[in-house]
């Protein structure tokens, strides 16, 4: 019988995989509201994917509070984000780097707390799992950017590109080059970067600003990675359609991203080169459409990205979709 972990390098690698691979993400926000019917999906639609366990044998210095609890939560890099409901993550209103020409950037802390954790914990993991296991940790080197200075201060920097940006992007890059190459000592079959890069119709910056400043950074990672012969994913939000080519070119082996705002048919001239990891649309369809609206996602998703392998069948379980339209879209790819 195929394991989970042979059913996903299948995919990957688009040798006809005997069903879909399947995986739920969920935020507190499910647990918290629908436990009963959450807890019916896992049962009948188990994860092919999970992720490793994370034993830090160091206590992150600065890190305080609970980052899904209304109230104030500070990071391991000392970032304080302000949430205003429980079951969500909060907002950054506050710049840690708060200089204009980044004069201040000596305040930037690096956390390498989080290099410590336990590698034979997660050896034993992987050993114990039939899954294919995922790296903890994350790597989001745009999204810290902008948990330094605030969203709205960083899209100026990078228009106004003071020196002190580059330095500090640099001391970033190169701690998280170092958590890169410790997860691939491990047994784990893959690790992932994750960054938010689009609004609801385009990049949230130019794609020759993004090309020049982040794409070298992701081919380190995605670099690494293939020379320790993991698989590598990635993940963003919104609009991502003028980088598709770039991840692709750069050998990236899977990408979650928000396909039906960008629309499937429009991705269709990239099956067979990239995994579409997930995910179906949670603005529209999870919170508000039928389970036939679900079941038709579900199909066109496969006739238009499909080829042997390429889909990983995933969504979130997030703030306002309906538990059943989560159920069905499992249960639409499992018939498909």
């Amino acid at each position: 019988m195929t394991t989970s972990r042979e059913l996903v390098y299948q995919t990957l690698e688009f040798k006809n995989p005997e069903r879909v691979p399947r995986q739920l993400w969920t935020l507190p926000w499910a647990t918290l509201h629908f436990p009963e019917e959450l807890a019916a999906i896992r049962r009948d639609f188990p994860d092919d994917i999970t992720s490793a366990p994370v034993h830090l044998l160091q206590e992150p210095r600065l890190e305080k509070g609970d980052p899904y609890a209304a109230g104030e939560y500070i990071d391991p890099w000392g970032c304080r984000f302000t949430n205003i409901q429980p079951g969500v993550i909060g907002e950054v209103k506050t710049p840690l780097i708060a200089d204009p020409e980044w004069e201040d950037r000596h305040r930037l802390y690096i956390p390498e707390e989080l290099l410590s954790f336990d590698l034979e914990t997660v050896n034993q993991y992987c050993r114990s799992s039939q899954c294919f296991i995922m790296a903890g940790g994350g790597i989001q080197i745009f999204e810290r950017l902008q948990y330094l200075r605030t969203s709205a201060q960083f899209y100026i920097d990078l228009a106004s590109k003071p020196a002190g940006m580059f330095e500090v992007i640099e001391r970033i890059h190169d701690f998280y080059c170092r958590l890169l190459r410790r997860w691939c000592q491990t047994e784990v079959d893959a690790v992932s970067f994750f960054d938010d890069w689009g609004a609801q119709n385009r990049l949230l910056i130019h794609p020759k600003t993004w090309q020049a400043i982040f794409k070298p950074l992701y081919r380190d990672y995605i670099e690494i990675a293939h020379h320790y012969g993991k698989k590598i994913f990635m993940h963003s939000d919104g609009y991502t359609l003028a980088i598709f080519p770039d991840l692709i070119e750069m050998g990236l082996d899977a990408i979650n991203a928000q396909i039906f705002c960008m629309g499937v048919d429009k991705l269709r001239s990239f099956r067979g080169k990239i995994t579409f990891w997930g995910e179906l649309d949670r603005q529209h369809l999870l919170p508000y459409g039928s389970l036939a609206d679900i079941d038709r996602a579900v199909r066109a998703v496969k006739e238009h990205l499909w080829s042997g392998g390429g889909c990983i069948a995933q969504c979130e379980f997030g703030a306002g979709a309906k538990p059943e339209n989560v159920y069905q879209m499992f249960k639409s790819w499992q018939e498909a």
